[in-house]
């Protein structure tokens, strides 16, 4: 039986589910097989994260053009 893919899931979704793989993790109570399985997870949800957020990163350097050109603006931190 062919291993079904995980519906993608929302940054915060993954980011939540990150969240709390780490969490157990760091709890030191899984076997090597869970350990392995749960690092496994976090790596996908790792990449859906960078993916979903590199994405972003294009569509505002898409919508702050000058002249024709995209232009990067930094972003303005609130401290």
């Amino acid at each position: 039986m062919a291993k079904k893919p995980n519906p993608p899931l929302g940054f915060e979704q993954a980011l939540k589910e990150l969240e709390e793989l780490v969490s157990r993790m760091e709890q030191g109570e899984l076997t090597l097989e869970e350990s392995l399985k749960c690092f496994e997870r976090g790596i996908e949800l790792t990449r859906a994260c960078q993916r979903t957020l590199k994405e972003a990163e294009q569509k505002v350097e898409q919508l702050v053009r000058t002249e024709g050109r995209a232009e990067t603006v930094p972003f303005a931190s609130e401290e």
